[in-house]
């Protein structure tokens, strides 16, 4: 246990040095990588957003057109289903952000004028059993009895 602590301040100070030439070591590489000893430049947020976006955008793209129904559209107007990945990716970021535009622009779910409507043909339903008092789903529905 002695010898343990007489070499506890001597290891200490090895492992200094040693730490300090692997962080000089590390700080010198990443300059000389970088060339000619210049830092490399720092990357905006928006920059790192923008490409960001790019990717979501792709992806988002992407498995959109993975949908069967998709699928069969491009297949009737001739387009290979094969081509369709090396096509999206293919698209410069202004192209993409157009696309996208056209899509925001296009009637948003076409089909969901049906599906709230017998969410609403449900709710009705239940508050006329809530009167009848053949349910008590609604505490605000007070029985006709």
């Amino acid at each position: 246990m002695k010898s343990v602590i007489a070499f506890r301040r001597p290891f200490a100070i090895l492992m200094m040095v040693l730490m300090l030439f692997s962080t000089v070591g590390v700080a010198h590489a990443q300059a000389s990588g970088a060339g000619a000893g210049v830092p490399p430049a720092a990357v905006s947020t928006d920059e790192i957003l923008t490409v960001e976006q790019v990717k979501v955008d792709r992806v988002q793209l992407l498995s959109m057109l993975e949908t069967q129904e998709v699928q069969d559209r491009l297949a009737a107007m001739g387009v290979d289903a094969s081509q369709i990945e090396d096509r999206v990716n293919n698209l410069t970021p202004q192209e993409l952000a157009e696309f996208n535009q056209q899509l925001d622009d296009a009637p948003a779910a076409a089909g969901v004028g049906g599906v709230v409507g017998i969410i609403v043909l449900f709710l009705v339903i239940f508050v006329i059993t809530d009167m009848l008092c053949a349910t008590n789903v609604y505490s605000f529905v007070n029985c006709v009895n």
